[in-house]
């Protein structure tokens, strides 16, 4: 017998415990009937019109997605919105979905230890760590040897899936790096936690402007940036998912490889 949607969510809920999860956060069974046959499954980083589509056409009975599809409250989900489109398709398609968002970020493994294993890290300890555990936003890792910070960003880029906007990197192209922070997702909250755990880079996604420039331009050593996409960032992440949800038994998981990053152009 295939595993049905809850055996899926039990093991989901296993791995990323629920109660990790930022208060403002939307996650879990979204659409869906816990009790049918979830014998295969999508993994992805957004729950889009293409990653929908996707599963459709894999014959996917439900979707695990990293980031929630209804993240604020609503009062309907008419299919003349965006989202309300998508829920219909959903439904329509006997597709559930279920998301893993902040708990996975803070769960250990986690979203960013999947991102420091992609780029050769050895983790050490939490970025930001939760009370009492090893859970907590971000990681610290090390590379076994050091290496020029533009080789690593180097690095980086051939680690993670490519992008249009690509990867960039803030210092000194000869600078030593050895220690690594990383945290998955837009990561620029957490510049001043990298810079008092002393690493020599950072790793993360959607770094503005005016808190990177502020950042490299303190007194006092600070970590090197290396900026990707948000997408890329917490792709890797799927894997892991995908490695979580075969435990639930008898199912078929696939691991999407369609970039959802917004971004399709480069000047």
């Amino acid at each position: 017998m295939p595993a049905t949607v809850s055996d899926v969510i039990t093991a989901l809920d296993a791995a990323y415990p629920r109660e990790l999860a930022e208060s403002w956060d939307a996650v879990g069974l979204v659409c869906g009937d816990p009790g049918e046959p979830a014998g295969r499954v999508l993994v992805c980083v957004d729950p889009v019109e293409d990653t929908v589509a996707e599963a459709a056409e894999l014959g996917a009975q439900l979707i695990v997605a990293h980031h929630p599809l209804l993240l604020r409250g609503v009062h309907g989900v008419p299919a003349d919105t965006a989202k309300g489109r998508l829920v219909h398709r959903l439904i329509r398609s006997g597709i559930a979905l279920f998301c893993a968002h902040t708990n996975a970020d803070a769960a250990a493994p986690g979203v960013s230890d999947a991102l420091a294993e992609a780029i050769g890290l050895t983790v050490l300890r939490p970025l930001a760590p939760h009370p009492g555990g090893d859970t907590g936003i971000g990681r610290i890792g090390e590379l076994a040897e050091p290496e020029p910070f533009g080789d690593f960003v180097r690095r980086v880029a051939g680690a993670l899936p490519r992008t249009r906007p690509g990867v960039y990197g803030a210092g000194d192209e000869d600078r030593p790096i050895r220690t690594v922070a990383v945290s998955g997702g837009a990561g620029d909250s957490y510049l001043g936690a990298a810079t008092e755990a002393g690493v020599d880079a950072y790793v993360t996604a959607d770094l503005r402007h005016h808190p990177a420039g502020e950042h490299l331009e303190r007194l006092g050593p600070v970590p090197a940036l290396v900026g990707v996409t948000h997408w890329a960032s917490e792709w890797p992440w799927c894997g892991q998912a995908a490695s979580v949800v075969r435990e639930a038994g008898n199912v078929d998981v696939h691991v999407s490889t369609r970039c959802t990053d917004p971004w399709n152009i480069r000047g």
